[in-house]
């Protein structure tokens, strides 16, 4: 029999916009921020956990396998068994997912799972010409050799490209993430106005979610070393409209394309953690939990499309636990794009869709804005592609909490054609 699986508690750290180079924190740095105060306010030791694993998409060559370098960070024993999982923009849900899965069998009771990301730390690649020339002149035998190997140089060999830039390009495609938001826009018709003035909505809920006080339980201040600190997701415009929103010209698809830098995802570096028990852990620690995880899933598509995993993988969800999109009370839909996030909620909406892709008789339905990012989401907060599917799990359950609501989906679209869906229940 599947055993029961509770989240009992979780943080994270504020989110901090990218600006001009490397941020205050690596993704390690950002883990061990929010997990310190997290783990020290647990009525167990920090070696207690089965396991750790944490989401990370751009680690970086001083931390390898940032999960076991966090743990010992943190003080968890050097017997702590700790990996790294990469499934793009859902790794940090994919972190929880396995210790669900590791609890629900019975391998373990009691695991912490998160994701960090520092996307100011992408590296810069250099050009591969650039590569062959540097192991050329490397391996050059001799003075001659050196000096000969030396004059093929090309200035543009000096031109290094934004790590980044490529890791959001799909190979397969060639399209990058904006660019398959536009497919989507246009497939169902989703209007430049419609999505700033989802942007728009976005940022207000983020800003009254921080003035009410409503992120303080979950929102952990990072202290760098140079002493600063940092107590709030920094990316929030509040003043931003959709009038404002609409001077901003299209960045992928001009000069008619609908994405712009202000109605997409921002680039940040954020980590978020969660713990997960057992009834017996639950029991043995004196644990109280705060809800439980009824299921989860994941779907893959056309990687064009990559926008409407959502739309699979969450109605996977309703279908196998014969739900509908109206009994769900509270969504985290991962905000990439506004007008990928409008996609998903027309594609439910439209019968032929839902028919032939879904295999659901009819429209899925209208899902109500109001239950959806009810405190903003990635287009205010930003988007740590690693943590992302971590803090969309944990302030589900903490809306949920707040709203005195029963039922909840956390689901994102994912880089490569793929989608991820938790379908959580509050205790």
């Amino acid at each position: 029999m599947a055993r029961p699986v509770f989240i009992v508690d979780g943080s994270r750290t504020p989110f901090l916009k990218a600006r001009s180079g490397p941020g205050p924190f690596t993704p390690v740095d950002l883990a061990v921020q929010c997990g310190r105060p997290l783990l020290a306010r647990q009525p167990f030791a920090p070696n207690a956990f089965d396991q750790v694993i944490l989401g990370c998409v751009n680690v970086i060559a001083d931390e390898m396998n940032p999960a076991r370098v966090a743990a010992l960070r943190l003080g968890m024993g050097e017997k702590m068994v700790a990996f790294t999982v990469q499934i793009n923009c859902g790794s940090g849900m994919q972190s929880i997912d396995t210790a669900y899965r590791y609890i629900r069998e019975g391998v373990s009771d009691l695991i912490l799972a998160g994701g960090a990301e520092a996307l100011s730390h992408a590296p810069l690649v250099w050009p591969q010409q650039g590569v062959r020339w540097f192991a050329g002149l490397a391996g050059a035998k001799g003075i001659g050799a050196k000096i000969m190997a030396a004059l093929k140089v090309k200035p543009s060999y000096f031109k290094p490209i934004i790590g980044l830039e490529r890791g959001l390009t799909d190979p397969v495609t060639e399209l990058n993430m904006g660019q398959t938001a536009e497919v989507v826009g246009h497939l169902f018709g989703v209007t430049r106005a419609q999505s700033d003035a989802y942007a728009a909505e976005s940022h207000k809920r983020l800003a009254r979610a921080q003035s009410e006080g409503w992120l303080k339980g979950e929102v952990e201040t990072a202290f760098a070393r140079d002493g600063k600190f940092y107590d709030h997701d920094d990316g929030v415009r509040p003043d931003s409209t959709a009038e404002s929103l609409a001077k901003l010209k299209p960045v992928f698809e001009r000069p008619w394309g609908k994405v712009t830098a202000g109605n997409s995802s921002q680039i940040t570096d954020g980590a978020s953690w969660v713990i997960l028990a057992s009834e017996e852990a639950v029991a043995k620690h004196g644990l109280t939990p705060k809800a439980v995880i009824l299921d989860s899933q994941w779907s893959a598509l056309d990687p064009g499309i990559m926008g409407l995993g959502p739309v699979l993988s969450a109605t996977e969800l309703l279908k196998r636990n014969e739900l509908t999109l109206s009994d769900i009370e509270t969504w985290e839909l991962n905000e990439a794009f506004a007008t990928q996030v409008l996609g998903c909620l027309a594609a439910w909406n439209d019968e032929k869709f839902c028919k032939e892709i879904l295999g659901i008789d009819g429209a899925a339905g209208e899902l109500d804005q109001s239950k959806l990012n009810v405190d903003g989401g990635a287009i205010s907060l930003g988007h740590p592609v690693g943590c992302s599917g971590n803090r969309i799990v944990l302030h589900l359950v903490n809306a949920m909490k707040r709203l005195g609501t029963r039922r909840g989906i956390a689901t994102e679209c994912i880089g490569g054609g793929q989608g991820g869906a938790m379908l959580i229940e509050t205790v």
